[in-house]
């Protein structure tokens, strides 16, 4: 790949029955944080924002009639790896841990019109209705083919076009006439995080268009915090100042958590779906009892992520959640959509 320099740091192997992926770093490698067994949600937590969906597909069993694989991560330090090998009949893969050097800005290309901005509904579990959408990125179904952006979208400016592309869509809604406090999360990376230039960009986005404070909110994974919590928690702050919301996403999944919570300007808690995926477990029920309370008295929401049984809707409830989040209300889908989604509510 031009402008990149690789060398092999390793093997990993996936067991597609046990859903499990084993890392093994060389001992020279100095990156002993990524090795061991990991399911993906918690290997998301040494992960940039966007690497544990791109992972998600990558490994898709859909996709073992091809053979080989490839897919590039981002770590929360600033690295970046790619994970190549090949398929077997059983949809199981294998292969060596690349490193692969960050290229300079230049190198750095701009989305392409593959690029898509889909919306998953967050559903009110007081009012039953459509409260807001958390943005995903879609490039045409296929992740980009490089984590740097050397043969595919870059971080920087995806991160830019996804606040963009969001921001739009919240406005076309709004002008439609449809819930005037209808809000709109999108994810952030800790390498996001470090863009002197993102509050700038929200600051503009909500004043060009008009929204409350709060209506465009930024989600923040404990990555986040990882790279430099310093300077995480002061961009928190600026992105407040600028009129955004604060989302704390994947709560539970991380180390520390809790002093993350307690640094941070947060309106908000999005339950990691690992605990959302035992509800009805007594123990995890009190688990999640107890977070939302502390949500409550912290005077943060609480949003139940990964939610896929309309069945457990009561429980939520219950437990004291305010939002829910997951395939059980839609998959996620284009603005045009959304807008037929919310007329038809």
């Amino acid at each position: 790949m031009h402008g990149m320099a690789t060398s092999s740091i390793g093997l990993w192997w996936w067991d597609a029955d046990a859903q499990r992926l084993r890392i093994e770093p060389d001992d020279q490698s100095g990156l002993d944080d990524i090795g061991g067994t990991w399911t993906l949600n918690s290997l998301g937590v040494v992960l940039d924002g966007l690497s544990r969906s791109r992972l998600e597909r990558a490994l898709d069993p859909a996709r073992k009639h091809e053979r080989a694989f490839a897919c590039a991560l981002g770590l929360s330090n600033g690295g970046a790896i790619r994970l190549i090998g090949e398929f077997d009949d059983r949809g199981a893969a294998a292969g060596q841990v690349i490193r692969d050097s960050v290229p300079d800005e230049a190198s750095v290309a701009s989305p392409g019109p593959g690029l898509e901005a889909v919306f998953q509904p967050i559903v009110s579990l007081v009012s039953g209705k459509i409260a807001g959408f958390e943005a995903l990125a879609r490039w045409d179904g296929v992740p980009p083919g490089n984590h740097s952006g050397a043969e595919g979208i870059g971080d920087d400016a995806l991160a830019q076009n996804m606040l963009i592309r969001a921001s739009d869509a919240l406005s076309s809604w709004r002008k439609a006439g449809l819930a005037a406090d209808l809000f709109v999360n999108v994810n952030l990376t800790g390498k996001d995080m470090a863009r002197e230039d993102m509050p700038i960009l929200v600051d503009a986005l909500v004043t060009g268009h008009g929204f409350d404070r709060g209506q465009l909110r930024i989600e923040l994974t404990e990555q986040a915090a990882l790279r430099d919590t310093g300077e995480a928690v002061r961009v928190a702050h600026a992105l407040k100042t600028a009129g955004a919301g604060v989302i704390l996403d994947d709560f539970g999944s991380g180390h520390s958590s809790f002093s993350w919570l307690a640094a941070l300007p947060a309106d908000g808690l999005k339950i990691d779906p690992e605990l959302t995926r035992q509800l009805g477990n007594p123990k995890v029920n009190v688990i999640l009892e107890t977070v939302t309370l502390l949500a409550s008295r912290l005077s943060m929401s609480a949003t139940a992520e990964g939610i896929e049984d309309l069945g457990q809707i009561g429980l939520l409830r219950n437990l004291g959640f305010h939002y829910a989040q997951g395939f059980a209300f839609s998959r996620p889908i284009d603005a045009g959509q959304a807008l037929a989604l919310l007329k038809s509510k």
